[in-house]
């Protein structure tokens, strides 16, 4: 059979477009494939959700690539154990309750699970406002644009992406809930900032305030520091791994009651 360049681009843009005419109305938003991103994926398909991760840049896993200052290791404690072995990591305790894993490992194994589930991951793609409804307040999707087109300056209108839930796991500046709090401030939300590091305390207290924002909008992972004035915690990352489970457990509360 052969075939010419006009198929390649057929088949590129026709399976494309119907991948987005599908996610424009979906159960579940999630902004960032970082690990608390990519956990809740996994998770919230697990639950039966439609879900769709939209990542900035054109990799997975937010911060764990570069391991503790490009030291190819990460730590994860003995609470997020089960969970990581769960994603099939490769884990060797090292010290009591302190266990090692390659950050490749970590990385392609949670990366795995999350698109194995089901779970449309697109990267390149930049969520830059959200979407609201008013009676009763809440947040109700995202606007979407090419990250390439922001980094190039251009102006062109995004495209919107409607959901039953927003969550936003862009790490340490929580990206989404700040442009929520700034755009809409009868959503009466404000933006602490991470505090310096205490690892152990950051941990705990990150998976402790995981959760709701606002109707329709939830933060995970190292948004949850920013958005509390929590402690970052480092190289350490179960905190991100129990907390995207939480925030899919609550998502799935929320939306079966």
């Amino acid at each position: 059979m052969s075939y010419s360049e006009r198929n390649i681009t057929r088949v590129i843009v026709r399976e494309a477009a119907k991948d987005w005419e599908e996610i424009s109305d979906t159960d579940i938003v999630i902004v960032g494939a970082g690990p608390a991103g990519l956990t809740a994926a996994y998770y919230l398909r697990e639950f039966g959700f439609d879900v769709v991760v939209f990542e900035r840049r054109l990799s997975f896993g937010g911060g764990i690539g570069g391991g503790g200052m490009l030291f190819h290791k990460i730590v994860i404690e003995e609470e997020a154990k089960e969970i990581a072995e769960g994603f099939g990591m490769k884990l060797k305790e090292v010290e009591s309750g302190l266990y090692s894993v390659d950050s490749s490992d970590f990385l392609a194994k949670l990366s795995y699970s999350a698109v194995e589930s089901g779970a449309k991951v697109i990267l390149g793609v930049t969520v830059d406002d959200v979407v609201f409804r008013p009676d009763p307040l809440r947040i109700s999707g995202v606007l979407v644009q090419w990250s390439a087109v922001q980094i190039s300056g251009l102006h062109v209108d995004p495209l919107m992406i409607e959901s039953k839930a927003v969550v936003d796991a862009t790490g340490h500046d929580a990206e989404i809930i700040s442009i929520a709090a700034r755009k809409l401030p009868e959503l009466e939300i404000f933006i602490h900032g991470e505090k310096s590091a205490y690892s152990e305390m950051s941990e705990k207290l990150v998976v402790e305030k995981t959760g709701k924002v606002a109707e329709g909008l939830y933060a995970a992972g190292m948004a949850v520091a920013a958005v509390h004035g929590l402690p970052r915690m480092g190289p350490i990352f179960g905190g991100m791994l129990m907390s995207g489970r939480k925030v899919a457990e609550q998502i799935m509360f929320d939306l079966k009651k």
